[in-house]
C-alpha cells in the first residue's frame, strides 16, 4: 500500500508542477500582449502627434510661406507684422502676380526685425476666406497684432513693401474711420447740413452690416476725396431706437439718402464701387436742363418713353426748386427735364411754372390727349401732388411693355398684356401699329386696368407658362391679376371683339386661372409634404388644418441647408394630424395667393387652420429646429398634447 500511495503522491506533485509552470507561462502571455497593446496604443499617438505636427508645419515655397485654416492661428500667434495673400490656384491675376510676391518675400525677409510673407489658397482654406471677408482674388491683406488691414494700393513691390513696413512700425494705429459716426445728440445737425449724405441704420450683430461694414468703409474714403465730398455716416439702430423709430427703420441694414435732411430710400448696390457710383449719380441735379426746341421735336419722334419737362423763368424760381425737389422722389425711375426756353414754352403751349407730361409720337392716339400739364406753385403744390400727376400720366392708354421698363411701369393690375411681335423699327412700325391700334379700341373703355403689348419673344417664359406657346396664333393675349393670378385668352383669331370679350369675361369673374404647376407627386407620403401649384388650394389652403410651408429655390445656398432642419422638424411633429410640414418649388410653380409673397428663398409662411388669408411670415429668428418648433408652437392652433409633453 505505502509505494502505491507513494507513486500516486508523487504523480500528483509532478502534475502541480505543470500546472505552476502553465500558471506562470499564463500570465508572461498576457501581460506581453498588453504590453504590445500600451505600445500600439503610443505608437497611434505618437502617428497622430506626427499628423499634427504635419498639419502645423509650415511649409515654404520660394520665400513665401503656406498658411492653412489648419496651421494659421498657430503661426500668427506671436506675430506683429504677417503680410497675406489670399490667391485661387486657377486665377491669372494671381498668377501674375506670384513673381512680384516672392520678391517682397526676399525682401520684408531681410528686413529688421524680419517680416513674414504669407499666401493662402482660398479655395481650400475656406473659413480663413470667410473670416477674412475674401470675395476677390488676389486679396491682400496686413495683419497687425492679429487684427486685419486692408491693402488697397497697387500690386507693385516698391507700394506694398512700404505699406507693411509704415504698419509693422510700434507705434502705427490703424486710421480713423471716415464714415460718420451719428447719434440723437449729432444726428440733426450733420444730416440737416448736408446737400447729401448716405447713412446706414445697422445692428451690430446683424451678418449682412458686418458684410457690408468694409464695403461702405472704403466707399465712404473714395468719396471723402470728391470735391465737393459726400460724406457717408452710420446709426446704431438698436442704440439709437428713437432715430430708427423716427424714419421706419424695420430691419438692417437700412440704407437713406438724405438731402438736406429730407430722407429718400436708397436702391443702390451694396459693395463699394457700386456705392461710390451711384451717390456720384445722386448727387447731381435730378432734372437736366433742356436748350434748343431741336431736343424737344427728337424726344417726341425718336423717344421710347414718357416725357417730362418743367417749364420756368429761371433757377431762382421758386417753382424750379419745388419741381426739383419732386424730381429727387422719383428720379430713379423717370428721366426729369426742365427749361428756361420761351420758345420751347410756346411750342409745348404751356406758361412759366407749368409742368407738361407727354408721350412719344409712337405711342400717342386719338383717344387721349396729347399732353398732360400742371401748375407748380412754391408752397401750395405739394411734391406729393407733382409725384402723383407723373405717376398718373406717366403711360400711354397702350404701352410697351419689356424688360426694361416691366418692374418699374407696369406693375399696376390687372394688366392685359397683347403678345405679338412687336418692333417698331421702320420697316415693322406699321404692321406693330396695326394690332396696337386693336388693342387700343378696347383700352379706351376699360381706364380701371392697365394694357400693353409685349413682344412674344422677349415674354416667352410668360408665354410658355400661360399656355400660349403652341396656340398657333400671331396675336395672343392675357390678364395678371392683383392676387398673381394668370388669365390666358383661347387661341383664336385676334381682333378688338375677341379681346373685349375677354376682358369683359375677367370683369364678370368668368375666367379660371392658368396656374404653373409641376405634376402632383404620385407618392406623397413623407413627412414633408411636397406641394405644387395645382395642390396649393387643397394643402396649405386647407381649413381644417395648420401648415407650415417653406417656398424654396433648387438652387438657393441657404435652401440647401435649411433642408436637414426641415426633415427633422417634420419628424419631430409627424404625430401631429392636425398639422402640415410643406415645401414648395416656387421657381417651378405659381403661388395662386397673393397672400403668400415670396420675395427671396427660403421664404417660409404658418398657415393657421381656419384663418389663411393671414398666414404669419417666419423672420428674424434663427432656421434652426429650436426657433422653427417655437414659431409652430406659437401659432399653431390644433397642436395637440402627448402625456410625456405635458
Amino acid at each position: 500500500m505505502r509505494p502505491r500511495k507513494a507513486c500516486l503522491l508523487l504523480l500528483l506533485l509532478g502534475l502541480a508542477q505543470l500546472l505552476a509552470v502553465a500558471g506562470a507561462e499564463g500570465p508572461d502571455e498576457d501581460s506581453s500582449n498588453r504590453e504590445n497593446a500600451i505600445e500600439d496604443e503610443e505608437e497611434e499617438e505618437e502617428d497622430d502627434d506626427d499628423e499634427e505636427e504635419d498639419d502645423l508645419e509650415v511649409k515654404e515655397e520660394n520665400g513665401v510661406l503656406v498658411l492653412s485654416d489648419a496651421n494659421f492661428d498657430n503661426f500668427v500667434a506671436d506675430k506683429d507684422t504677417v503680410l497675406l495673400e489670399f490667391y485661387a490656384p486657377w486665377c491669372g491675376h494671381c498668377k501674375q502676380f506670384a513673381p512680384e510676391y516672392e520678391k517682397i518675400a526676399n525682401i520684408l525677409k531681410d528686413n529688421d526685425p524680419p517680416i513674414p510673407v504669407a499666401k493662402i489658397d482660398a479655395t481650400s482654406a475656406s473659413m480663413l476666406a470667410s473670416r477674412f471677408d475674401v470675395s476677390g482674388y488676389p486679396t491682400i491683406k496686413i495683419l497687425k497684432k492679429g487684427q486685419a488691414v486692408d491693402y488697397e494700393g497697387s500690386r507693385t513691390q516698391k507700394e506694398i513693401v512700404a505699406k507693411v513696413r509704415e504698419v509693422s512700425q510700434p507705434d502705427w494705429t490703424p486710421p480713423p474711420e471716415v464714415t460718420l459716426v451719428l447719434t440723437k445728440e449729432n444726428f440733426d445737425e450733420v444730416v440737416n447740413d448736408a446737400d447729401i449724405i448716405l447713412v446706414e441704420f445697422y445692428a451690430p450683430w446683424c451678418g449682412h452690416c458686418k458684410k457690408l461694414a468694409p464695403e461702405y468703409e472704403k466707399a465712404a474714403k473714395e468719396l471723402s476725396k470728391r470735391s465737393p465730398p459726400i460724406p457717408l455716416a452710420k446709426v446704431d439702430a438698436t442704440a439709437e431706437t428713437d432715430l430708427a423709430k423716427r424714419f421706419d427703420v424695420s430691419g438692417y441694414p437700412t440704407l437713406k439718402i438724405f438731402r438736406k435732411g429730407r430722407p429718400f430710400d436708397y436702391n443702390g448696390p451694396r459693395e463699394k464701387y457700386g456705392i461710390v457710383d451711384y451717390m456720384i449719380e445722386q448727387s447731381g441735379p435730378p432734372s437736366k436742363e433742356i436748350l434748343t426746341l431741336k431736343q424737344v421735336q427728337e424726344f417726341l419722334k425718336d423717344g421710347d418713353d414718357v416725357i417730362i419737362i418743367g417749364v420756368f423763368e429761371g433757377e431762382s424760381d421758386p417753382a424750379y426748386q419745388q419741381y426739383q425737389d419732386a424730381a429727387n422722389n422719383l428720379r430713379e425711375d423717370y428721366k426729369f427735364h426742365h427749361t428756361f426756353s420761351t420758345e420751347i414754352a410756346k411750342f409745348l403751349k404751356v406758361s412759366q411754372g407749368q409742368l407738361v407730361v407727354m408721350q412719344p409720337e409712337k405711342f400717342q392716339s386719338k383717344y387721349e390727349p396729347r399732353s398732360h400739364v400742371m401748375d407748380v406753385q412754391q408752397g401750395s403744390t405739394q411734391d406729393s401732388a407733382i409725384k402723383d400727376f407723373v405717376l398718373k400720366y406717366a403711360l400711354p392708354l397702350v404701352g410697351h411693355r419689356k424688360a426694361s421698363n416691366d418692374a418699374k411701369r407696369y406693375t399696376r393690375r390687372p394688366l392685359v398684356v397683347v403678345y405679338y411681335s412687336v418692333d417698331f423699327s421702320f420697316d415693322y412700325r406699321a404692321a406693330t401699329q396695326f394690332w396696337r391700334s386693336k388693342v387700343l379700341e378696347v383700352a379706351k373703355d376699360f381706364p380701371e386696368y392697365t394694357f400693353a403689348i409685349a413682344d412674344e419673344e422677349d415674354y416667352a417664359g410668360e408665354v410658355k407658362d400661360l399656355g400660349l406657346s403652341e396656340s398657333g396664333e400671331d396675336v395672343n393675349a392675357a390678364i395678371l391679376d392683383e392676387s398673381g393670378k394668370k388669365f390666358a385668352m383661347e387661341p383664336e383669331e385676334f381682333d378688338a371683339d375677341t379681346l373685349r370679350e375677354f376682358v369683359t369675361a375677367f370683369k364678370k369673374g368668368k375666367l379660371k386661372p392658368v396656374i404653373k404647376s409641376q405634376p402632383v407627386p404620385k407618392n406623397n407620403k413623407g413627412p414633408v409634404k411636397v406641394v405644387v401649384g395645382k395642390t396649393f388650394d387643397s394643402i396649405v389652403m386647407d381649413p381644417k388644418k395648420d401648415v407650415l410651408i417653406e417656398f424654396y429655390a433648387p438652387w438657393c445656398g441657404h435652401c440647401k441647408q435649411l433642408e436637414p432642419v426641415y426633415n427633422s422638424l417634420a419628424k419631430k411633429y409627424k404625430g401631429q394630424k392636425g398639422l402640415v410640414i410643406a415645401k414648395m418649388d416656387a421657381t417651378a410653380n405659381d403661388v395662386p395667393s397673393d397672400r403668400y409673397k415670396v420675395e427671396g428663398f427660403p421664404t417660409i409662411y404658418f398657415a393657421p387652420s381656419g384663418d389663411k388669408k393671414n398666414p404669419v411670415k417666419f423672420e428674424g429668428g434663427d432656421r434652426d429646429l429650436e426657433h422653427l418648433s417655437k414659431f409652430i408652437e406659437e401659432h399653431a392652433t390644433k397642436l395637440s398634447r402627448t402625456k410625456e409633453e405635458l
